[in-house]
């Protein structure tokens, strides 16, 4: 009976999303109708509404709002903007310069903000025209800007590193955000060699000869802004606040930046910003509702169990199983949103990792970067659709620029998965 359940879950899930349905109703409905092999209608009804608002029951989980606020601030206060010019400062000289730009400020804003979409939105908004002006490709722009942006998604703080300490059972959310700083900017550097590479071959030359004077005056302009880094993870590493205090200090500061001291936000854009920053965290939220109640469906049927088993019987080697793993999160995150792929997929897979005695924390971050590069794929691929559209390129244009990218991406995930002290070395020597 276990395998008509699951065969039910896995083709309706896949034939709700085949026809549009969006992600969190067909995780949902899929769910149901799962229940409803084995448990009469009302009581099916009754423990999804259950699991949902359970899951959503999580004092962590209040800090992807206030991140999410954060983050909106962030993106219409000038923020973005003045990282950029200091990114010009530190690799403006390069040739192809503009490229290690667009990765360098998406790293420093993706860190600031947590988000991937905020960054391929509010960094390639300035730098697509600039690098037009310049004469680079722009279906090069255009890769560099949407492959960078997942670099905000390891480097902290990060929303999806909250969702997986939830989907885990409580990893400390201070040591996930730890062990994503070698990750991203190791994934960074990956970026800055693609592209150097594609700029010595195309002959760009370098665009900024930035004087010592003007190069401090943008270096104080961003400080400000990069505080925030210090102010957030200094915070909660010393103990001073959890992650969930933390973003609401977050929302504070950036409110205070951008409205006091940058002076970009009026008063009179707040409500559209609280109003988008709403709309976000409702779909945010709704996934994770309707995760969560797969995820309970899923270990009522014993499916995590079932898998674990099945990957360990595989093979004894942690190399080849880990190599499996990879490969089907690759698969998972070209359709599949990261919120939700977190949510079910690391209660099937943490177990696997446990008894190969990987360490959860090392784990999330193989999670989350190998979901980061579905983030740039289709046919889900979010920031892929963002950085395309700031482009104004077609997405079949984009995708053979992009695979260079993918490649080194994968190399990046692959040393991250083999080499679990580039996670783990930050959160050991801080006593995690």
């Amino acid at each position: 009976m276990e395998i008509a359940e699951i065969l039910v879950l896995v083709i309706t899930f896949i034939l709700l999303l085949s026809i549009g349905v969006p992600i969190s109703f067909s995780i949902g409905i899929s769910s149901l109708l799962t229940m409803l092999m084995t448990i009469q209608v009302v009581p099916s009804l009754t423990t999804i509404s259950q699991r949902m608002a359970t899951g959503l029951d999580s004092f962590a989980l209040l800090a992807i709002p206030f991140f999410i606020l954060a983050g909106q601030l962030m993106n219409s206060g000038g923020i973005a903007r003045r990282l950029i010019e200091f990114a010009k400062v530190l690799v403006g000289k390069l040739p192809g310069g503009l490229a290690f730009v667009n990765i360098m400020a998406a790293m420093l804003f993706g860190a600031i903000s947590g988000s991937a979409v905020a960054a391929a939105s509010a960094i390639g908004g300035f730098m697509a025209p600039v690098m037009k002006k310049e004469g680079y490709d722009e279906t090069f722009s255009a890769s560099v800007n949407i492959t960078s942006a997942t670099t905000g998604m390891i480097i902290p703080p990060s929303n999806i590193l909250i969702v997986y300490s939830l989907a885990s059972g409580g990893v400390s959310i201070a040591a996930l955000f730890l062990a994503g700083y070698l990750p991203g900017i190791l994934l960074g550097l990956s970026l800055m060699i693609v592209a150097g590479l594609y700029a010595k071959k195309k002959k760009y030359k370098v665009s900024y000869n930035i004087s010592l004077g003007e190069g401090v005056k943008r270096f104080f302009d961003a400080v400000p802004s990069l505080l925030l880094i210090i102010i957030v993870i200094g915070g909660i590493v010393a103990g001073y606040f959890t992650a969930t205090e933390a973003s609401a200090i977050a929302v504070f500061y950036a409110f205070i930046l951008s409205v006091f001291i940058y002076r970009e936000i009026k008063l009179k854009d707040l409500p559209d910003i609280l109003l988008s920053s709403a709309t976000t965290t409702s779909v945010v939220m709704l996934l994770i509702g309707t995760s969560m109640a797969m995820s309970w469906v899923m270990a009522y049927e014993n499916i995590p169990q079932n898998v674990a088993n099945a990957l360990i019987g595989l093979s004894d080697s942690k190399i080849i199983i880990f190599l499996i793993i990879n490969l089907i999160l690759l698969f998972i995150g070209t359709f599949m949103d990261m919120t939700p792929a977190v949510l079910i997929f690391t209660p099937i897979f943490l177990p696997v990792a446990t008894q190969l005695e990987v360490d959860p924390i090392h784990f999330g971050i193989i999670m989350v970067m190998n979901l980061s590069i579905g983030l740039c794929t289709p046919p889900v691929g979010s920031v892929l659709f963002v950085g395309c559209s700031v482009a104004g390129l077609p997405i079949t244009r984009v995708i053979r620029p992009l695979i260079p990218y993918f490649i080194a991406m994968t190399i990046t995930l692959l040393l991250i998965t083999y080499i679990p002290e580039i996670s783990m070395i930050v959160p050991k020597l801080l006593g995690y």
